[in-house]
């Protein structure tokens, strides 16, 4: 297909297409004349996975090429790709040199270990619940995480994970894992106030 038809399909514009194949974001088309190439459906997977990451994932575009690099690198397992995609999801934390800090990380290395979780040392998601920690304690709210370590390892295993397309190319498996974990955690949450408003309706209203 023309770069014309690539944008219509992708609904991403020409000069944005371009810009993506200046950058190396996306690779480039098959040279059919001095000032025409021809593109494919692997062009247009990815276009729909720098989307994913730049749309719904938020990312900005050094982050997304970090998860292109991974993606086209060959030598890395497909676990080590959506990881890269992950990481790059989370919130940069800044780890606070408090002990009420170091109190809150040690919890969340605990957890991990006592749940037998395969969680990188580095992985951001460490520092994330940690400083979720920290703020629970000083506002006085339990740190019971049970029920909500349960609902996630459910949803994932159980839901999420069997609808990302591991057989099918990288481009692909980035882009459910990416719109599958924002999108659906938006969900959740919509659907956890919703829960609220309800529960409070039938215990509290007349």
């Amino acid at each position: 297909m023309r770069i014309s038809e690539l944008s219509a399909k992708s609904g991403v514009a020409i000069p944005t297409i371009k810009y993506y194949l200046r950058e190396g974001m996306l690779h480039q088309g098959e040279q059919t004349a001095a000032t025409r190439a021809e593109y494919d459906e692997t062009h247009l997977r990815r276009l729909r996975m720098i989307r994913a990451l730049l749309e719904v994932g938020r990312l900005s575009v050094a982050s997304i090429k970090k998860v292109i690099a991974a993606v086209e690198d060959e030598s890395l397992p497909t676990h080590r790709v959506l990881g890269t995609a992950h990481y790059a999801l989370s919130p940069a934390v800044d780890p606070e040199q408090t002990e009420e800090w170091r109190s809150a990380r040690a919890l969340v290395d605990d957890l991990v270990t006592e749940l037998g979780w395969d969680i990188t040392e580095e992985a951001p998601t460490r520092d994330e619940l940690a400083q979720t920690i920290v703020r629970m304690r000083q506002l006085g709210l339990s740190i019971d995480l049970a029920p909500y370590v349960e609902a996630a390892r459910r949803l994932v295993s159980e839901v999420e994970m069997d609808v990302i397309p591991f057989d099918g190319p990288r481009d692909a498996a980035v882009e459910a894992m990416v719109l599958g974990t924002v999108l659906y955690g938006r969900a959740l949450d919509t659907l956890r106030r919703m829960a609220h408003e309800s529960e409070s309706a039938r215990r509290l209203a007349p």
